[in-house]
Formats: C-alpha cells, structure tokens, sequence
C-alpha cells in the first residue's frame, strides 16, 4: 500500500469545500469519501464528510461521519452540532438537545445558540 501524497488529500478536501459551497453535496460527499478512504484518521475530513452527506439528505450517514470526528476529536464544537441537527432531523429531540449544549459550550456560535433554543421550544 501506498502513501498518499498530502496534496492529494488537500486537494480533494478543497475542491469538494467549491462543490458544496456550489450547491452540490453529492460531489462534495463523493470527493470527501476518497479523502477519508486516503487518511481515515483526520477528524476534519469526516466531520466535512458529515457536512456534505447532511445537506444531501442523508443525516444517518452524515450521522456516523459526525460521530467519528468527535471520536478522533471530542473538542469539534461543530462535529457535536452536527450530531444533534442529525438528531433533530429524526425528532429524537432529548439526544439533539445534549449534542447541541455540548457545540454550544465549546463554541457559543448563534447557530447552535439557535438550534438548542429551537429544540428546548419543541420539546417544551
């Protein structure tokens, strides 16, 4: 097996950031699985995997790509706002609601502010 180049992986990385950022995850998620299949260590690169595979309507996979960023980095505020956006995508609103006070406390953004507010109106 051989080692990928680092350009590689950064490359892929940055032209699926254009895609999504063109409006199209699909590509974006497609570009991002080789760069994880290259360094599946890389908390960043699952967690932009996670980000892709959400806005293309598939929070359960985008799900499991979150949650293997948190387990190679428990400290991605946005890998953890990701889980709980997937969480409250299925209204399993108790497990979105930790998932969210976690991005929060590591990163009081207005986004996850708004998304625990959101989910603690919901849920009452």
């Amino acid at each position: 097996m051989t080692v990928p180049e680092p350009t590689q992986v950064y490359d892929l990385y940055h032209m699926a950031r254009r895609r999504l950022e063109d409006g199209d995850p699909a590509a974006a998620a497609a570009l991002l699985q080789q760069a994880v299949a290259q360094e599946p260590e890389q908390a960043s690169l699952h967690e932009a995997l996670g980000r892709a595979l959400f806005a293309a309507g598939r929070p359960a996979d985008a799900k499991r790509h979150f949650q293997r960023a948190l387990d190679l980095d428990p400290t991605d505020d946005y890998a953890h706002y990701g889980v709980g956006r997937c969480y409250e995508r299925q209204g399993r609103l108790p497990e979105a609601r930790k998932f969210y006070r976690l991005a929060v406390a590591l990163a009081p953004r207005a986004d996850y502010t708004a998304a625990l507010d959101r989910v603690d109106a919901r849920a009452g």
